[in-house]
């Protein structure tokens, strides 16, 4: 391909060359290339949405193999792919708790917009260790002889592992209904 991508503004446009289900495959030009976990648009012909992907993969000469977040249909061989040159972000905050959002970061829970003022992207590190809390409290589940046999510790991980028809989803679902 001659005539690969065009630059709009400061973010580089590549051309689909590819389709296969929830992933496209986009050529961008020489020295171009966008880096892993980078959101790439494509606006859909009929609807003029803007559909994003997430670069996942490098394949060589110039290509990117990329995840959509959304629908491919409607999308063709040979239309713009830009690279906005930062990866996925959501909105973070106070404002966020008990929100529903799904992975672009748009609220889903029909409860309007959020104004939040931090965006942090899909992919971040991990805190360091001296970042994060070691503080030890227990989390009351509202189920007895859990309290008391097996305490779950606030903000920890909890594996529940059993066989089949012992019970697992009985205490899952009555955790469930204590917290709320």
């Amino acid at each position: 391909m001659a005539d690969v991508a065009t630059q709009t503004g400061s973010r580089i446009a590549g051309k689909i060359a590819e389709i296969i289900g929830p992933t496209i495959s986009v050529e961008f030009p020489e020295g171009h290339l966008p880096a892993i976990n980078n959101a790439i648009e494509v606006k859909h012909p009929d609807t003029g949405e803007l559909i994003v992907s997430e670069v996942a993969q490098h394949l060589g000469n110039n290509v990117v193999k990329c995840v959509c977040m959304e629908g491919t249909d409607g999308l063709q061989r040979g239309m713009d792919a830009v690279d906005t040159g930062a990866p996925i972000t959501i909105p973070v905050g106070e404002r966020c708790l008990g929100r529903i959002f799904n992975v672009l970061g748009k609220p889903i829970d029909e409860a309007g917009p959020v104004a939040a003022g931090r965006m942090y992207p899909i992919h971040r590190d991990a805190p360091s260790l001296t970042d994060q809390s070691v503080g030890v409290e227990i989390l009351e589940t509202g189920i007895k002889v859990v309290d008391l046999l097996a305490p779950y510790l606030k903000g920890g991980k909890i594996g529940l592992f059993g066989g089949a028809g012992v019970g697992k989803t009985v205490v899952i679902t009555e955790m469930i209904r204590c917290f709320a």
